[in-house]
């Protein structure tokens, strides 16, 4: 049994996770971690978040955890996420981050410390997305400057990143695959009269409504033609058991920074 730590447990991740491995065989609840002062401290993790009882209370302390705990799940926020992988680091453990919302200044960080243990990083842990990036790649190099490229997202009213992680995610895979830097073609509003489309613009769109779990889709526009491909996520469970799986992996890995791709042998 592989001994896991959730990080952010009593949140939307948190809470699916924690349910996940309550009835996994291969992995063990050793830790549920929240933020100082939180409402939940002190409470059965499982309780806390409706899955039973675990026998594991809610604690903001996560070194005492890293004594027996082999792996740290964080879905949480940047700077708790940060403070995290440097514990982790200091305690060579292993890590898997689903966090986003990330400054250039922190994924900066967060790269050169993750470097030091195993851990894999990724804005998300669907399978199905990690083909997408995959395959969307492939369909760029083909197409070529001929298609226009946009990605359009849609997630929950909570949701407090834009665009999402995932998004960005498949926007970096496009502008790589035809030869484009993201941060000079990327294009993430448009309102008044802004001209023409720029040949080389990539589009990237929100939507923020109820209670949408995830929705992404990249058009390929072409004169004639328009190729649409779409991924909808119905649940977070689809999400928590990409970063379990990769969580079982990761634990088996030299140190070193990794991807879902990596987890999934797509590259």
């Amino acid at each position: 049994m592989i001994n896991v730590i959730v990080a952010g447990a009593t949140g939307r991740m948190g809470s699916r996770l924690i349910a996940l491995i309550k009835d996994s065989t291969a992995l063990t609840l050793a830790g549920a971690i929240e933020s100082k002062g939180h409402h939940a401290l002190g409470e059965d993790a499982g309780e806390a978040t409706g899955s039973g009882k675990t026998g594991m209370p809610v604690t903001d302390d996560l070194a005492a955890l890293l004594e027996k705990g082999e792996v740290v799940i964080d879905f949480s926020v940047p700077e708790a996420t940060l403070s995290h992988l440097r514990a982790v680091v200091q305690h060579r453990r292993a890590m898997v981050i689903g966090t986003t919302g990330f400054s250039s200044d922190e994924l900066q960080e967060l790269r050169s410390l993750a470097r030091q243990v195993p851990c894999v990083f990724s804005p998300n842990m669907s399978v199905g997305v990690n083909l997408l990036y995959k395959v969307i790649g492939e369909m760029a190099k083909t197409l070529g400057d001929d298609y226009d490229i946009e990605v359009i997202e849609a997630h929950h009213r909570l949701k407090k990143d834009a665009p999402s992680g995932t998004a960005l995610k498949i926007a970096e895979v496009l502008a790589r695959a035809v030869n484009r830097d993201l941060n000079q073609v990327g294009v993430y509003a448009r309102k008044g009269l802004v001209g023409e489309r720029k040949k080389q613009e990539i589009g990237i769109q929100t939507i923020r409504a109820g209670d949408i779990v995830g929705d992404h889709t990249v058009l390929f526009g072409g004169m004639g033609e328009r190729i649409e491909i779409t991924h909808r996520a119905s649940s977070r469970d689809t999400f928590a058991r990409g970063a379990l799986r990769a969580a079982r992996w990761v634990v088996k890995q030299p140190p070193g920074l990794y991807d879902m791709m990596d987890v999934l042998n797509l590259k």
